[in-house]
C-alpha cells in the first residue's frame, strides 16, 4: 500500500507529464495529428462535452521580461473536452480558429490518460512532435549564427 507521500509524488509525476504532453499537443500540426488518428488501429468512441469552441484571450507581456505586466492583446483560441467510452476526459486548447485540431489534441489527451493507449500517443505523436521542434530550434539557431558578425578592435601602433 502507498504512503500518502508516495501517492502525491506520483501524482506530482503524473501532472509533470500531463502538462508535458498538454503543451505538446498545443504546438502540434493538424497534419500530425491526423496521421496519428489514421494510424490509430481502433478508434475510441467520442463525446464532446465541450466546443470545440473560440473565443479570445488576452495576452500579457512585461517590459524587458521582468517589468510591470501589461495587456498586450487579443489572440483566438480554440478549446475543446471530449470523454471517452472509457471514461477518460482529455482537454485541449490550441492558437487559432481550427476546430479539428482542438478536437483531435483532447482526443489523443484523454488517450494519453490510459494505460492501454498512452504508448502509442507517446511514440506515434509526441515523440514526432519532440523531434519537430528540435529540429526547427537547431535550425533557427544554424540560421541565426550564420548572419552572427564578430567585431574587433585593431588598435593602431601610434596610440
Amino acid at each position: 500500500m502507498m504512503t500518502v507521500a508516495e501517492k502525491t509524488e506520483a501524482a506530482a509525476r503524473t501532472d509533470d507529464g500531463r502538462k508535458r504532453t498538454v503543451d505538446l499537443l498545443a504546438r502540434a500540426e493538424t497534419q500530425e495529428l491526423l496521421a496519428a488518428w489514421d494510424a490509430l488501429a481502433e478508434k475510441p468512441v467520442v463525446q464532446p462535452v465541450r466546443g470545440p469552441e473560440t473565443g479570445l484571450v488576452m495576452v500579457r507581456g512585461r517590459i524587458g521580461g521582468g517589468g510591470a505586466p501589461f495587456n498586450l492583446g487579443e489572440v483566438t483560441v480554440t478549446r475543446a473536452t471530449v470523454r471517452l467510452a472509457s471514461g477518460s476526459v482529455g482537454h485541449a486548447q490550441a492558437l487559432g480558429t481550427n476546430s479539428e485540431k482542438a478536437r483531435l489534441s483532447a482526443i489523443f489527451d484523454a488517450l494519453w490518460q490510459e494505460e492501454a493507449t498512452k504508448g502509442f500517443v507517446e511514440e506515434k505523436l509526441l515523440s514526432p512532435i519532440v523531434q519537430r521542434i528540435a529540429d526547427d530550434t537547431n535550425r533557427k539557431a544554424e540560421e541565426t549564427a550564420a548572419t552572427r558578425v564578430d567585431f574587433f578592435t585593431m588598435v593602431r601602433g601610434d596610440n
